[in-house]
């Protein structure tokens, strides 16, 4: 009997930033469907680890595979077009485009995503984006611009979320609206990778967590 390979394996994961190593040996393997949690402080490295992952940084040793094949020498604007999708923590959206220009950049850069059919998916997720879609970013709340960029990591991660930090800097309320939707993502073939510096109510979502300590695995274990 052959055993299915992950989807996302990093292994004995080393990268540098201006010369000072911030992951040190780091390795992670997560399956089709699965949901997990990197958990660790501010500076363990789990920014650095997903920007390796979609090639903001160079990597020095280890490797990183993607459905089989390694994305170390693949140039970074080939990841999205494999369906990872990317959160980062600072939301990166362009305060002078509508919510929906927001959303659908990927798109615009993609030469297999249909922009209606996308469209649909997403504001099925994420109905209240549908009802501000005219809105500019630059506009909105802390929490209504997290949920724009999930949105847009939803639009072109059709088979792998990057989630950083997601609940970060954000109200209560639109915090659990955020867990409800990522919630709502579990038991499809969409793969979540979400790094957070503390587990909150979050714990039930995952399959399995990491903890990064320094660049490095502290502890793996099977969530509850």
């Amino acid at each position: 009997m052959t055993t299915q390979s992950p989807l996302l394996a990093i292994e004995n994961l080393q990268v540098s930033i201006q010369a000072i190593g911030v992951l040190r040996g780091f390795s992670l393997s997560l399956d089709a469907g699965q949901m997990i949690g990197l958990i660790g402080r501010n500076g363990a490295g789990k920014t650095t680890l997903l920007r390796s992952i979609m090639g903001h940084l160079p990597v020095d040793g280890g490797d990183i595979r993607f459905a089989g094949a390694s994305l170390k020498k693949q140039e970074r604007h080939t990841r999205a077009a494999l369906g990872i999708g990317y959160m980062p923590e600072d939301r990166r959206l362009i305060p002078e485009l509508t919510v929906e220009e927001n959303i659908v950049l990927p798109v615009w850069v993609s030469k297999t995503l249909k922009k209606a059919e996308r469209l649909d998916f997403v504001y099925g997720v994420l109905p209240e984006l549908a009802q501000m879609k005219d809105r500019r970013a630059l506009l909105l709340s802390g929490g209504q611009q997290k949920l724009v960029a999930l949105a847009r990591a939803l639009t072109v991660g059709t088979k792998l979320l990057l989630l950083d930090e997601p609940f970060e800097g954000v109200a209560p309320a639109l915090s659990e609206r955020l867990s409800d939707v990522i919630a709502g993502l579990r038991g499809t073939s969409l793969s979540v990778l979400i790094a957070q510096s503390e587990l909150n109510h979050t714990q039930s979502l995952f399959d399995r967590e990491y903890v990064i300590e320094r660049g490095a695995n502290a502890a793996s274990h099977q969530a509850a």
